[in-house]
Formats: structure tokens, sequence, C-alpha cells
């Protein structure tokens, strides 16, 4: 594999349980140790319409509506992280979705108890990357 492969691109969110406990600076802080680029951040309050459509494919299943109201419940910080293999990169940064299983010197394994108010989102695919970031930030897609 080359060094040089193309730069990524990929949406993380920081969820309203992370701004409630005050952890935005030490998450985004790890992000930028690691070398990767903030090419957009923004504070939003998800609404349940906007929360529907960044969920679509889980609208039907039933941890869908606690994860609504979880989503919808307070301030969350948007932002679009670009580098090296950056969806891959940043998944490893964050730790299995159970922060109570979650690996030490992960940011859920290090801050976070809870399968559900896990407090980070990140795109999972190159192609779920460029849809969230679509939506988000429409400018950028």
């Amino acid at each position: 594999m080359s060094s040089s492969s193309p730069e990524e691109r990929t949406l993380v969110l920081i969820k309203p349980d992370a701004v409630r406990r005050g952890l935005v600076g030490e998450i985004i802080s790890r992000f930028e140790r690691k070398g990767l680029r903030i090419d957009a951040m923004e504070t939003r309050t998800m609404d349940g319409e906007f929360a529907d459509q960044h969920y679509a494919e889980h609208v039907d299943k039933p941890f869908y509506p606690p994860l609504k109201a979880f989503m919808t419940g307070g301030p969350l910080i948007a932002l679009v992280l670009s580098g090296d293999q950056v969806i891959e990169v940043v998944r490893g940064m964050l730790g299995s979705t159970d922060g109570r299983k979650a690996a030490a010197g992960t940011i859920r394994g290090d801050l976070s108890l809870s399968n559900r108010e896990n407090l980070v989102h990140a795109s999972d695919s190159v192609d779920s990357a460029k849809r969230e970031i679509a939506l988000w930030f429409p400018a950028l897609g």
C-alpha cells in the first residue's frame, strides 16, 4: 500500500452527553494531537426530523426512539475531520460502541460507561461519510 493514499473526510458528532460533561476540548484535542485536520465545526441542536434523516437506516429499529430522544436532547458539536484513512483512524480512536467494553486509551474506553451515551458518532464508511457530510455541511458536499 502506498503511503501517499488520498486524504479522506469523515463526519464526527460530539454528542450531547459529551457537551454536557465538558469533554469537547478533550475529544477535539485527541483528534488534533493525532494529526487530523478540522475542515468544519459547528455547534448544533438536532431536531426530530433531522435525526430521522441522519439515522435513516435505524428509524424502524426498537433502539431508535431512545437514541432519537438522547440525540435531540441538547447541543452537540458537528465536525468534519480529514486525514489519511481518517474514517478507520477515527473509529479506532473512539473504541467499541459500548463504553463499558471499549479498550482503555480510546475515547469511549477512557470517558464513557454507556452504550447509548457513548460521547461520539463517526461515519463508518466512505459512502456514509459522504452522505452525512452532505447532510450536515451541504457546502462541503
